[in-house]
């Protein structure tokens, strides 16, 4: 079986990735130095799998370790790199952590894959680096704006820096610009699993619903919106994890060098904040309880994007709907409850 790098593995997007990659005949093997996951993912994953999958604990800043990996997985034909810190709050008030670790690691990696001449990268970039759009849909062609936090930073710097070095190299390469992941595994046996108070909405919508939250504050009312809330478009993780099995083929497939492109992931339509609550109290049974407070620094009022060119290009599309991957996400909170 063709091997697959697959660093951040362990996280959330990074772990239904694995399973797809395995789905898909592909042999995964993780690097993360969990940070910010835990190791039940990756049990999670080899329960749904129903093999063992190879685990390297470590840093990708750290150039030796990650040299170490792929001298002892030879082969290696490809990486996917997840690993990085995706808080936009945090990275507005630490702004240098987040330079460091997601500027860092990627400039390591590519080092790295050079020496080992690993050809063929899929980078974990973000519909932040639109920053706030003009006009929406967001197209790959729309305008790179400022971006809104360091985060948003961080995935436009490391989307200049992998297209200059496809330009110089060997490299072939791929940015997937994803909007706002929900959702976990059907099974239940992987999911979101933010370590201390969760940043990102469904995941404190569903943990608020077993009781280990009081109270949900929505960050901003009087938005342009139609119910003042901030608009995403948010896509089940399985979909997302699929966009990335799929460019990694897509790569393996193409003969030359000095490749590089960018793609929107995501459903193509947006959905407020209020309109993602309501949608889980319907399919949950349960009523939030939750208010209104002032607006997060580093949010972008509304976003979603036009994602034609991956279903023409790389033959993907989104499948699962709002009320699917809520009512995953539902699952797999009641099943974490269950282990506590």
């Amino acid at each position: 079986m063709v091997k697959i790098l697959v660093t951040g593995g362990a996280g959330y997007i990074g772990s239904h990735s694995i399973v797809e990659l395995v789905n898909a005949g592909y042999d995964p093997i993780i690097v993360d130095d969990f940070s910010n996951s835990e190791m039940r993912a990756v049990e999670g994953v080899e329960k749904i799998v129903e093999r063992e999958i190879v685990l390297h604990i470590g840093n990708c800043n750290d150039h030796t370790f990650l040299s170490s990996v792929f001298k002892k997985e030879k082969n290696i034909k490809g990486v996917i790199h997840f690993a990085a810190y995706k808080a936009v709050g945090e990275s507005v008030d630490k702004p240098l952590k987040y330079y460091q670790n997601n500027v860092g690691s990627l400039i390591t990696l590519l080092r790295v894959m050079s020496e080992h001449n690993v050809s063929n990268l899929v980078f974990s970039s973000s519909c932040t680096v639109y920053g706030e759009p003009n006009e929406l849909p967001v197209t790959e062609l729309s305008p790179i704006l400022p971006a809104n936090s360091p985060y948003g930073n961080t995935k436009q710097i490391g989307e200049n820096i992998i297209r200059d070095t496809t330009i110089g190299g060997s490299l072939k390469a791929i940015s997937l610009r994803y909007f706002n992941p929900i959702g976990a595994h059907p099974s239940g046996n992987i999911g979101e699993l933010p370590l201390g108070i969760p940043n990102n909405l469904v995941p404190f919508v569903t943990q608020m619903a077993v009781g280990l939250r009081d109270k949900l504050i929505i960050y901003g009312d009087d938005y342009n919106t139609p119910d003042g809330t901030c608009i995403r478009d948010y896509i089940h993780v399985l979909d997302l994890a699929k966009s990335h099995v799929e460019s990694i083929k897509f790569l393996l497939a193409k003969s030359s060098n000095n490749f590089y492109d960018t793609f929107n992931i995501g459903t193509g339509r947006g959905n407020s904040v209020l309109e993602v609550i309501h949608v889980f109290e319907k399919v949950s049974g349960q009523q939030l309880n939750f208010e209104f407070g002032e607006r997060r620094k580093g949010d972008v009022e509304k976003i979603y994007g036009n994602v034609d060119k991956a279903k023409e290009i790389l033959g993907w599309e989104s499948q699962l709907t709002l009320s699917e991957a809520l009512s995953d996400g539902w699952r797999w909170q009641q099943n974490l409850s269950k282990n506590l």
